[in-house]
C-alpha cells in the first residue's frame, strides 16, 4: 500500500543492546529506570542543597577552614573542597555515627551537655554568667623611698561582684595574646572577676622582686576592690642575681667514689 511520493516514519533498534526507554517502571522518554548509584548522587546533592538552606556552619563546633582554604571536620578528621560537601558529610554515616559515638562517652564520663540558648540554660539551671562590662581601675606609680625600686598600684573596682566570689589574676606573655602585635619588651597582668570582663594591664617585662612585702595582693569585701602591689628588681638586684647564677653554673661539681662494701657473715 506505499504510494509514490508517500512519507515513511521507520524505527530502528540495535540488537544486543539494552533499551532503557521500554523497561519495566520507566517513564517514556525518561532514558530508563535511575541506578543505585545515579539516586545516592541524587539523594546526597539535595541533602547538599537543603542542608546550606538550614544549617548555620558558625555554630558548627566541628567545622573548621584551614590555612589552604578548604575546609576540615574535627571530629571526623576530614578535608573537604567546598562548604556544599562538608554539609554533604555531615548527613553522612559516618559523621552521625561518630556523633552518636561521642555522645555516649560524653554520658558515660558524666560531662554535660552545654545549652545552646537561654532558656535551655534556665531549664537545666546552669545558665551562663552574662558579662556586664569592664570594672573601673587606677594604676598609680611610684618608688620605694627607702630602695628606690619603681612600684605599681593596680586597684580595680567590682561593685556588682557575686558574694562569696573573689577576683584572680595571673601573668600573660606577649606572645600569648592576639590584640596587637607581640613585643618581647612587656608582659600583661590580667585580672578577672566574674561577672565583669577581665582586663589586662600591660607592664614591661622586667624581673619582679617577690620577697616579703614587695608583691601582694588585697581584696576588700566591704569595699569591693581588689588591689595589687608589685616591685620591679633594681639594677643591682639584677646584676647581683645574674653573678650568682653564672658562679653557681661555673662551680666545680662534688667528686664522688665508689666504695666497695662486704658483707660479713
Amino acid at each position: 500500500n506505499i504510494q509514490k511520493e508517500s512519507t515513511l516514519h521507520l524505527v530502528l533498534r540495535l540488537r544486543g543492546g539494552i533499551d532503557f526507554q521500554h523497561r519495566e517502571g520507566s517513564k517514556f522518554g525518561g532514558g530508563g529506570v535511575m541506578s543505585e548509584t545515579q539516586a545516592a548522587s541524587d539523594r546526597k546533592e539535595r541533602l547538599r542543597k537543603l542542608a546550606l538552606e538550614t544549617v548555620d556552619l558558625d555554630k558548627d563546633p566541628y567545622f573548621m577552614k584551614n590555612h589552604l582554604g578548604t575546609f576540615e571536620c574535627k571530629l571526623c578528621l576530614t578535608l573537604h573542597t567546598t562548604e556544599g560537601n562538608y554539609l554533604a558529610h555531615t548527613q553522612g554515616k559516618r559523621h552521625q555515627q561518630n556523633l552518636a559515638r561521642r555522645a555516649a562517652r560524653e554520658e558515660q564520663m558524666g560531662l554535660a551537655a552545654k545549652p545552646q540558648s537561654a532558656s535551655a540554660a534556665l531549664a537545666t539551671g546552669k545558665a551562663s554568667s552574662i558579662k556586664i562590662g569592664r570594672p573601673g581601675y587606677k594604676v598609680t606609680k611610684s618608688r620605694d623611698p627607702e630602695t628606690g625600686q619603681r612600684m605599681l598600684l593596680f586597684e580595680v573596682e567590682y561593685p556588682e561582684v557575686e558574694e562569696g566570689v573573689q577576683p584572680r589574676h595571673r601573668f600573660m606573655s606577649a606572645y600569648e595574646q592576639r590584640v596587637e602585635a607581640p613585643d618581647k619588651s612587656y608582659q600583661y597582668l590580667l585580672c578577672a572577676c566574674e561577672p565583669y570582663e577581665t582586663v589586662a594591664f600591660k607592664i614591661p617585662n622586667e624581673p619582679l622582686d617577690k620577697a616579703e612585702g614587695k608583691f601582694h595582693t588585697d581584696w576588700s569585701d566591704h569595699e569591693k576592690k581588689f588591689a595589687i602591689q608589685l616591685h620591679f628588681m633594681s639594677a643591682e638586684q639584677v646584676a647581683a642575681q645574674s653573678r650568682m647564677a653564672q658562679s653557681a653554673v661555673g662551680a666545680p661539681k662534688r667528686q664522688t667514689r665508689s666504695v666497695d662494701a662486704g658483707v660479713l657473715h
